[in-house]
């Protein structure tokens, strides 16, 4: 099958990108590289293509409840902007996908979902929409996405793209009315969340209006362009999850130490009894932080062993590029998660030893006032 295209794509082959699969779309990894991208983001302005991500609208009477039903977080009585993060869950507790859910009104709710996720969520979403009063709608093709990030990130919004943006608190958003407007449907939407640990904004909207918006930024010269590459690198320096690496069907968010998006005091969502079981009686395995005494780079899948025998394998690792430091996240049994806890990573056919460490490896420096 072929791979998707975003509506960027002609541009970030027209700037050199290099270009590679990632969840069933053709994505730009990186423009110069990492290092200087990652950098950029870290110090500057950088832009990212996140136009592969999912977008799902819930609307109707019962769609808070129905929110509610599929979210580990509590919507109930948000006020209008407010903006969640939390995830889907199986029965058993597994992940089904994490999410941000967007409320944008009484009764009207945007849920943004990951790209390799999308057909699987949205299948998942309709098995457990029957007996809700809603208007489900899969919008994942009608929507383009970027995201602006870093410390000048509110100056570029502001002063390039001449978007109010400076009202907005963390975990927020709003529609930008009468901006990519489409027929279909499509509204403006700009948020202030971010996945680098800076500051940062996304600006929802047609291809059109998205197209608009990268050559602004382009001609600016106020703002890098940034791929997948450097988005990881970023993510992973403050401790965020990754799916299918940090949580998956088989890692729970109790697993992967995101309890905290899972309000077990709610009257119910899907998977609440297996999460507050976990929660009570403790799990078997836990997402830890892992720093190397040596350069030696961990990668995903690489054993992680105590006195010679496996006890979990590496999730992501990399020598951060913030901190200069060979660090990695890792799943292993409960018993070896604690703080302090001497490891090794078997990193081909030698072992480096490595200590437990919390997982953020580099301070968050979003805007939250």
């Amino acid at each position: 099958m072929e791979n998707k295209r975003t509506c960027l794509y002609d541009k970030h082959v027209a700037l050199g990108a290099l270009i590679s699969p990632f969840g069933g779309f053709d994505m730009p990894i990186q423009y110069s590289n990492i290092i200087d991208e990652h950098q950029a983001v870290r110090q500057a302005c950088g832009v990212f293509d996140v136009s592969h991500m999912g977008e799902v609208t819930v609307r109707g009477k019962d769609a808070e409840r129905y929110v509610n039903h599929i979210f580990t977080n509590d919507v109930t009585g948000a006020p209008d902007g407010q903006i969640f993060y939390g995830m889907m869950c199986y029965p058993n507790g597994g992940t089904v996908d994490d999410l941000l859910v967007y409320k944008m009104g009484e009764a009207d709710y945007f849920l943004v979902i990951n790209a390799a996720n999308i057909d699987k969520d949205w299948a998942w979403m309709q098995q457990q929409a029957e007996g809700f009063d809603i208007d489900l709608q899969n919008r994942s093709d009608n929507y383009a996405q970027i995201a602006v990030q870093g410390p000048e990130a509110e100056n570029v919004v502001e002063e390039v793209l001449g978007l109010s943006c400076r009202d907005l608190v963390f975990y927020t958003g709003k529609r930008l009315d009468g901006l990519g407007d489409a027929p279909d449907g499509v509204e403006a939407i700009i948020s202030r969340t971010g996945y680098t640990g800076e500051d940062g904004f996304e600006i929802y909207g047609t291809a059109d209006f998205i197209r608009g918006l990268w050559d602004k930024l382009m001609a600016s010269g106020r703002c890098k362009p940034c791929g997948l590459g450097c988005r990881d690198t970023l993510r992973f320096e403050v401790g965020l999850p990754l799916y299918g690496d940090e949580l998956s069907a088989d890692i729970s968010p109790i697993m992967a130490g995101l309890g905290m998006f899972c309000k077990l005091d709610k009257p119910e969502f899907i998977g609440k009894e297996a999460l507050q079981r976990q929660k009570q009686e403790g799990v078997s395995r836990r997402v830890i932080g892992i720093e190397l005494a040596d350069k030696a780079i961990p990668r995903h899948g690489y054993a992680v062993l105590k006195d010679g025998q496996q006890v979990g394998e590496v999730t992501t690792g990399y020598h951060t590029i913030s901190t200069d430091k060979s660090v990695c996240m890792a799943l292993v049994d409960a018993a070896h998660a604690k703080l302090g806890t001497e490891l090794e990573i078997q990193i081909r056919r030698k072992t480096f030893p490595g200590v437990v460490v919390k997982k953020r490896f580099y301070e968050k420096r979003y805007k939250k006032s």
